[in-house]
């Protein structure tokens, strides 16, 4: 199976208040998981999930809502869903009037104040959060 093309994209600081941003995921960033050396100890490993600044999200489309050509992408623990969905906005050059839904495991759509690193401790599986976006209510 081919894996998905990746780059880096960082939001202008504009468009993130904070600075925090979406980060397009990089085959050219990233290291392979194999170790150096055939002896690791379990003390040489990276640090928990929980320690990384940044998240993996998996965004995928739901109805007629359009397909994001990039679907993982990077975000900041601290980043609420609500700058998520403006950025899905812009990404995807809605009007500002349509509306957004995000929904965790096709079921429900957490609150527009909610942090993403929180959604990730609860429902993320495989290194990364899976979201559905869509433009009219679908599930919840």
């Amino acid at each position: 199976m081919a894996e998905e093309q990746e780059s880096v994209l960082q939001l202008p600081s504009s468009t993130a208040p904070g600075g925090e941003g979406l980060t397009e995921i990089s085959p050219e960033t990233t290291t392979p998981d194999t170790p150096s050396s055939a002896a690791v100890s379990p003390g040489t490993e990276e640090p928990a999930g929980d320690t990384k600044k940044k998240i993996d999200i998996l965004l995928k489309a739901v109805g007629d809502t359009p397909i994001m050509k990039t679907k993982k992408w990077a975000v900041e623990r601290t980043r609420t869903i609500q700058g998520l969905i403006d950025f899905i906005k812009k990404f995807l050059k809605l009007v500002a009037s349509e509306q957004l839904f995000i929904y965790v495991n096709q079921s429900f759509a957490p609150s527009p104040d909610q942090e993403v690193g929180t959604l990730y401790e609860c429902f993320g599986s495989d290194g990364k959060l899976v979201l559905h976006y869509c433009k009219s209510q679908a599930w919840g």
